[in-house]
């Protein structure tokens, strides 16, 4: 492999122009297609083979022309202080206000409070409920704003009106703090590279690669049927990796000119060296982004999918647009150790007194008192993780947005005037087609129902036009999120089997809360599977690239410590509320129900990333004679600077999502932000030498008959090498 990239490399160096054209027209395209594509909204969200999602399918066919997954808005009036809502000039207003909205020609139905009995019973708050033809994301502007007017026309009466429900649904924004996030990026790398020339290649790259993915993504969007958050987590993750790679290749470009090779040689052995670390580093990542489709939930799939997508491209423009730019820079990319005009006069570090960099002197201290480090290490990290234990899981509804949004002041005055379970009613759909009795069974299971825990409100049961199938709203006493409501639809679902087996009717549980709770088992179950299949599969890829059963062995526990002690952050952040006003985190709870097995699909590759590049070099330096301790300290002389900066930019794009108003999306940047930490200087800087240490030659070693068996992909450069030794690119031949 790395006489491959070796002549790609070169290649790229010297058809530039050619390279770069492609790039810039597949940028252009990817661009225009997406600008010509017809924009989408928020993706339907369907989970198969759940009972939520079987019975919202049996709605769909048992009531047919209802608009069942149509969008809902609920009109939340309350009276000024001192007033009711029976008052006749309130009672006006509100009559009015459904009036004007039973007027669009997306509405179904608007329910009258009066008639409906949604008076709450001190007589203070009513709602109305709009029910839909489409779905939220195929609702019409014009519909969204005849919602906002009629509300604002009842506000100008005295009256306090807030819309609750998903036919506004609030755009998410990121804010300012991403456009941070990159500057933070592009401080560091400056700092790295000590010259704006070098330091904006990595950025300028990344961020190509970034708009060919997000743009691929949002002309793919209508038709593939993805969300806003598909595109955001693509470019999250795109930027990261995107800078990542480059910097790796960009750094051992330098480092072949400080060691006297010509700039096209150079370019070639970049590629080839670093760049072979790139590919299986973007290899594990896209392994465990595609694998997140084995949990069989659409959304889930489709964004890992193009998030794997978005990080091919960048692994592709790292192997070919960066010594393609490294062409055009030319002189202006100075050698490892030589500063730039912007850091001050050039000077190189040949020209100073030897001195160990902080990356060598780290080294030394950890494979001096490499237990000490060791111990260190697994106890913080324990301690980090153990707020994971009262892990509590659930998907975000109105009670999680900021209480700056209409829908969140909805959600507050339903909950005051109504309990807090009335936000989350449960739909209980019988099939009653195969028994004998379908009145008899309708009576039995709402009766069934009423004698349950924490249930307020039964309905009583609406059939259908053939008499067979019936729902049933049940309203909990306790909040959507609460476990004392997950036992209740436990419990129903419980007391249908029993009227299964005496009636033959099916009872089936839906509706927003039990879909929620329905997603975050299904994701609780299909967790040990993906660990299994992902980590498995990297853990084989590692072996190869390795040629080491300890250490890919390593590096996976190594991410467990540190995916753990991430979701312990999260926990303590986002459902026990420490530091939450700092994270801008307004409302405490449950966490989401994808955080857990989306956290270890990117954590893993991401980690994956550091552990290949840093244990790469020490390989390489242990491949090339040095003693197992030596290699160690070899490794981090070259690579320590490279990683930390590495990680430096990924926690700060990572972070700059935190300020994004999508609470789903905030959740993941802080967790992502927090686990490259830990595991970038924690696991691979302090962990992972120590073990190396303790190890020795064990560490490194492979059955004969394995060592056999593996392809020979040449991470390390060996032959690269044996072409010099050869007769090809002698160092001294090309300095001559």
């Amino acid at each position: 492999m790395a006489t491959f990239l070796y002549k790609l490399g070169r290649l790229s160096f010297r058809r530039r122009h050619f390279v770069a054209l492609i790039w810039v027209a597949l940028l252009t395209l990817a661009g225009v297609g997406a600008a010509s594509a017809p924009a989408a909204g928020n993706s339907s969200f369907s989970i198969p083979g759940t009972e939520a999602q079987k019975a919202f399918d049996l709605l769909e066919q048992r009531f047919p022309g209802t608009s069942a997954d149509g969008a809902t808005a609920r009109v939340v009036f309350k009276a000024p202080s001192g007033e009711k809502m029976t008052d006749p000039g309130n009672k006006a207003t509100v009559q009015d206000t459904v009036k004007e909205l039973s007027d669009g020609s997306e509405v179904v139905r608007v329910t009258d409070p009066y008639q409906a009995k949604a008076v709450s019973k001190d007589g203070t708050i009513a709602y109305a409920q709009v029910s839909y033809k489409v779905s939220g994301m195929e609702l019409d502007d014009s519909a969204k704003d005849a919602l906002k007017d009629s509300a604002q026309d009842a506000r100008k009466a005295g009256l306090t009106v807030e819309i609750g429900g998903d036919a506004l649904q609030a755009v998410p924004h990121t804010g300012s703090s991403e456009v941070i996030g990159i500057a933070v990026a592009a401080v560091v790398l400056v700092i790295t590279f000590g010259s704006l020339v070098a330091a904006g290649l990595p950025l300028l790259t990344a961020l190509i690669g970034v708009g060919i993915g997000v743009s691929a993504i949002t002309g793919l969007a209508s038709a593939l049927d993805l969300g806003t958050t598909t595109s955001t987590l693509a470019m999250m993750i795109g930027l990261a990796v995107g800078i990542d790679y480059a910097l790796f290749i960009v750094s051992r470009y330098r480092a072949e000119l400080a060691e006297g090779r010509e700039r096209e040689e150079a370019a070639g052995r970049a590629v080839g060296t670093a760049g072979s670390a790139v590919v299986f580093a973007g290899l594990t990542v896209v392994i465990a982004l595609v694998g997140l489709s084995v949990v069989n939930i659409p959304m889930l799939t489709k964004m890992g999918i193009a998030a794997a997508g978005t990080v091919a491209i960048a692994v592709l423009i790292a192997l070919t647009m960066v010594p393609a730019l490294l062409g055009y820079a030319g002189r202006k990319v100075k050698p490892m150790g030589e500063k730039g005009k912007f850091l001050g006069r050039a000077k190189k570090e040949q020209d100073r007194p030897a001195k160990p960099n902080l990356g060598t002197r780290w080294a030394s201290f950890v494979v001096r008192r490499p237990l000490a480090v060791l111990l260190l290490g697994v106890i913080g990290l324990g301690a980090a993780a153990v707020p994971a234990t009262s892990l509590e899981l659930g998907l975000p509804d109105d009670g999680s947005q900021p209480t700056s949004t209409t829908q969140r002041r909805a959600y507050d005055l339903l909950s005051e005037g109504f309990g807090p379970g009335f936000n989350g009613p449960l739909m209980v759909v019988v099939d009653a087609k195969n028994s004998d009795d379908p009145k008899a069974v309708f009576t039995e299971t709402g009766d069934e129902i009423k004698g349950l825990k924490d249930v307020v409100t039964v309905t009583p049961a609406q059939p259908n036009k053939a008499g067979d199938t019936a729902t049933i709203t049940v309203v909990p006493g306790s909040k959507p999120s609460s476990v004392t409501t997950e036992n209740l639809v436990h419990g129903i679902r419980d007391a249908g089997a029993d009227i299964k087996a005496d009636t033959d009717a099916n009872v089936l549980v839906t509706g927003s809360t039990a879909m929620n709770i329905d997603v975050s088992e299904k994701l609780n179950d299909a967790l040990v599977p993906y660990l299994v299949l992902v980590v498995g599969l990297a853990f084989l890829l590692l072996i190869v690239v390795f040629r080491s059963i300890l250490v890919p062995l390593k590096a996976a526990l190594g991410f467990l410590l540190s995916v753990m002690a991430a979701l312990g952050a999260v926990v303590a952040v986002f459902q026990w509320g420490w530091l939450s006003g700092l994270m801008g985190v307004e409302q405490t709870g449950p966490v989401m129900s994808m955080m857990p097995i989306f956290m270890v699909g990117v954590v893993f590759g991401l980690a994956m990333d550091y552990e290949v590049f840093l244990v790469t070099r020490m390989r390489e330096a242990y491949v090339h004679g040095e003693k197992p301790a030596q290699a160690v300290v070899t490794g981090f002389r070259h690579g320590a600077r490279v990683v930390t900066a590495a990680a430096v930019i990924m926690m700060a794009v990572f972070a700059g999502f935190i300020g994004s108003s999508e609470s789903m999306v905030k959740m993941i940047g802080f967790g992502l932000a927090i686990a490259v930490f830990f595991d970038a200087f924690i696991v691979r800087m302090a962990i992972v030498p120590a073990v190396l240490a303790l190890l020795g030659r064990k560490a490194w070693w492979l059955p004969k008959w394995l060592d056999r068996a593996l392809p020979n992909v040449d991470v390390e450069g060996e032959g690269l090498r044996t072409r010099t030794d050869r007769g090809g690119e002698d160092r001294e031949l090309v300095r001559a």
